[in-house]
């Protein structure tokens, strides 16, 4: 009989992941919140080309958001006059997302916290530290998508 290795949920490289971005979450949601936004429209806004607007099928992709999502999340964000979406002019099926001038106010509030937390990171965060964080976190997102490729080689092939 095989002995079962067995992992306390904090001893494992996810459940750090999970937790710290939990609490940045939590934090950059209590920034918005002071400025009437969430820490998702302020990624998007920060995504958001200022002078020749951005595809909104692009946004998607670069933020993690199903397109599901990042639609409901464009229209709310229109609707509080904060995007506004124009036709591309060579590309008719193309959809631009521009920034309303409230807009750009939302988005100096939402650079500004990005710009706190990470100011205060690198206050107590050797430079040494963040370059073997950033190291391991490029090397774990590369074992990602191995895994990945794997997995969807195995679902081919059964």
């Amino acid at each position: 009989m095989s002995k079962r290795f067995i992992m306390r949920p904090e001893e494992t490289v996810d459940f750090h992941i999970k937790f710290t971005w939990q609490g940045i979450a939590r934090w950059y949601n209590d920034v918005a919140a002071q400025y009437d936004s969430t820490m998702a429209t302020g990624y998007v806004l920060l995504n958001i080309d200022q002078q020749q607007g951005t595809p909104s099928t692009s946004l998607g992709p670069k933020m993690g958001m199903e397109p599901t999502s990042l639609s409901r999340l464009l229209k709310v964000m229109e609707d509080r006059g904060f995007i506004r979406r124009e036709p591309h002019p060579e590309d008719g099926r193309v959809v631009l997302i521009f920034l309303t001038p409230l807009g750009l106010e939302k988005r100096e509030h939402a650079k500004d916290a990005v710009l706190r937390f990470n100011n205060a990171v690198q206050e107590k965060v050797s430079k040494t530290d963040l370059n073997g964080f950033f190291r391991t976190m490029n090397k774990i997102n590369i074992l990602i998508e191995q895994l990945n490729e794997e997995l969807h080689h195995e679902e081919n092939h059964s």
